[in-house]
């Protein structure tokens, strides 16, 4: 059998697999008329915080969303310093400029993830929080991460857009730190038809700060307590995440396998990701190191085969 092209995705294929499953979900809400909020939000909340063994989890729009409001609830604004990563997404940076903080970036090791030893050379007087991304799925080294925050009292929000059920010495991503935040956006492993996140955390002030911030600051119908944001996922979404997220381990284990696979066929051409005893990485991308890239990607465009630089303007 010929292959005429492989797809770099094919989001597709996951609504065939949970077709009937998905449809039903649609249907039940479209019949409910419960559109914004309700019991289908609540219960994808109380479903990801078990699968990412933390006390809370909130749903809201986006993955950066996620992002501003854990910081904003840390009451980190103008005239702070986070810390981050520079060869993440630009939402990571994005999101600390939007609460009025400066990022600053501490270099990253040869898995792509924040390098601990180079860590505390960046810090400053103003620095109020450290954000470790857990790039492409695979877990940035926590504990040694953990250490330093606490030696030098700052928040950490795990930036766990890619990362869902990743583990980090079998513990969930998301646990790690002082908040989680995740995107559910389709390129995701575990999306929706559509824009969507969530945060994980256990610390009851930030989870009732973030609650009243992601509905414009409302502490009632008509009032407000500080201004904020209108940050909610869509009722649907939830519902539809519900029927993915019954499927995650399954999701997961054909990521990893996949990923097996590749690393099998291609580990005596190119540099491939390897985990190591501490890790289960869940592979939102399996990236792979080489002298010949632009011409190695020139190559797979020009026989159909999809690929991508994730990113290349750090």
């Amino acid at each position: 059998m010929s292959i005429s092209s492989v797809p770099f995705v094919a989001l597709d294929r996951q609504y065939l697999k949970y077709k009937s499953e998905i449809d039903a979900a649609f249907e039940r809400v479209a019949l409910s008329g419960v559109y914004v909020l309700g019991p289908d939000v609540a219960e994808f909340e109380k479903e990801l915080a078990e699968i990412c063994n933390v006390k809370y989890a909130i749903a809201v729009a986006n993955g950066t969303d996620a992002l501003v409001l854990s910081l904003r609830a840390l009451g980190i604004g103008d005239g702070d310093e986070v810390i981050t990563a520079p060869n993440s997404f630009i939402a990571s940076a994005g999101s600390i400029i939007a609460v009025g903080a400066t990022p600053k970036f501490c270099d990253v090791r040869d898995d792509h993830n924040m390098d601990p030893t180079k860590l505390e050379a960046v810090i400053t007087s103003k620095t109020k929080a450290i954000m470790p991304v857990h790039l492409t799925g695979r877990p940035a080294p926590m504990d040694e991460i953990n250490a330093i925050a606490k030696k030098y009292g700052l928040y950490v929000i795990e930036d766990s857009a890619q990362a869902i059920d990743a583990k980090y010495k079998g513990r969930a991503v998301g646990s790690l730190g002082d908040m989680g935040c995740f995107s559910l956006h389709p390129l995701k492993n575990l999306f929706v038809m559509g824009d969507g996140g969530f945060i994980t955390l256990s610390n009851d002030d930030h989870y009732h700060a973030i609650k009243r911030i992601q509905n414009h600051g409302l502490i009632n119908r008509n009032e407000c307590s500080e201004w904020g944001m209108n940050s909610r996922l869509d009722t649907i979404l939830a519902a539809m995440g519900r029927v993915k997220l019954a499927h995650i381990e399954e999701i997961t284990a054909r990521f990893r396998e996949v990923a097996s696979m590749y690393r099998e066929g291609l580990k005596d051409i190119v540099s491939v990701p390897i985990d190591t005893p501490d890790e289960f990485s869940v592979y939102h991308n399996f990236v792979i190191l080489t002298d010949y890239r632009d011409d190695l990607q020139a190559y797979l465009q020009k026989n159909n085969i999809g690929c991508a630089i994730h990113y290349p303007i750090p």
